[in-house]
């Protein structure tokens, strides 16, 4: 299905003009976005709590610092970028309780609101506007002249010119020099945990450590299996970034490319596709998000526990000795 995509001639900062915009929160994305509009001309208040670290850093940027209450109530425009596990709390705690009618609330990820841990009032305009990378490139992009694309999402359209708003936003960050896709609340976050969860964050981790195990276990040394699973693999989704799937074959090996068809689907077979459509299933009923509040809730057990036993993992131990070399050559 096509969707509508938006460029600097489809928006205009003026929508933004005589309005602030309080960037709540100041990690990856919160620096990268307050920066930007800064530097693009909007007034930018960050909103941070009280004894924040974050808030000298802030402010020796060049940047207005509030307590996030009161960033809220001094802007008409609130960008809610604390992670997504905290964002109800700040949300029900300091957001909430400033905001005025007519107000437009927004957010860089759909979770909280598509998963109803928020639930703004109707009086209330929300959108989203999501860039497709991390903080850093959003800010690197911007610097040199560009952007990065970003997903569009209105939710709740309570003045009628809630759109007008969205797209000056993503002008403001940068993103409308590359492009601005419109989609849902429900699409980007349901596609987005897909995508970390099966390919990006997940399945491709999972792929690169199979593949070094494999090696190793056949007696092949570390430092060959770590280059051949993991330090290349950029140079191949580089070149699959830059021309799609059909350039990348284009630009290795007729040997690599012949090996990629008879071993490729033997890999990512039917059974993993079905894994696949078990994943997507339990982010579309809710069953990821409840499990993830729980974890949060509970002190995150797991996630700590994984987060230990993965950096162990001799990949790291072996990658850690390798980029030292890497980086000094």
């Amino acid at each position: 299905m096509a969707c509508n995509m938006y460029y600097e001639k489809d928006c205009s900062l003026d929508f933004l003009k005589g309005k602030r915009v309080a960037v709540i929160g100041y990690g990856s994305q919160g620096k990268a976005h307050a920066l930007n509009l800064h530097e693009s001309g909007i007034d930018v208040v960050v909103g941070l709590y009280e004894g924040s670290k974050s808030i000298q850093v802030a402010q020796d940027a060049g940047l207005r610092v509030e307590l996030t209450p009161d960033a809220v109530k001094m802007a008409q425009v609130i960008m809610v970028l604390v992670p997504d596990e905290s964002q109800a709390t700040v949300y029900h705690n300091d957001i909430l309780p400033a905001m005025q009618s007519g107000s437009y609330l927004a957010f860089a990820h759909g979770f909280n609101i598509h998963y109803a841990q928020i639930t703004p009032e109707k009086d209330i305009n929300v959108f989203m506007i999501a860039p497709k990378g991390p903080g850093r490139m959003v800010r690197s992009t911007y610097v040199e002249g560009s952007g990065l694309p970003a997903l569009m999402a209105i939710h709740q359209d309570y003045t009628g010119d809630t759109k007008d708003i969205a797209l000056a936003y993503a002008a403001g960050i940068g993103a409308a020099r590359i492009g601005v896709i419109e989609t849902t609340f429900k699409e980007e976050t349901e596609t987005d945990l897909f995508g970390e969860q099966t390919i990006l964050c997940g399945g491709v981790i999972e792929l690169i450590k199979a593949g070094f195990e494999t090696l190793t276990e056949a007696g092949y040394s570390h430092e060959n299996a770590y280059f051949e699973c993991l330090h290349e693999l950029k140079l191949i989704v580089d070149l699959v970034n830059r021309g799609g799937l059909a350039f990348m074959r284009n630009n290795i090996s007729d040997t690599a490319e012949y090996g990629g068809y008879v071993a490729g689907k033997r890999i990512i077979n039917e059974d993993v596709k079905s894994a696949m459509k078990a994943v997507l299933t339990e982010v579309q009923d809710g069953t990821f998000a409840r499990n993830w509040i729980l974890e949060n809730q509970a002190g995150r057990p797991g996630f700590n526990m994984n987060k230990r036993i993965e950096s162990q993992h001799p990949i790291e131990v072996v990658g850690e000795k390798l980029r030292e070399i890497v980086i000094k050559d």
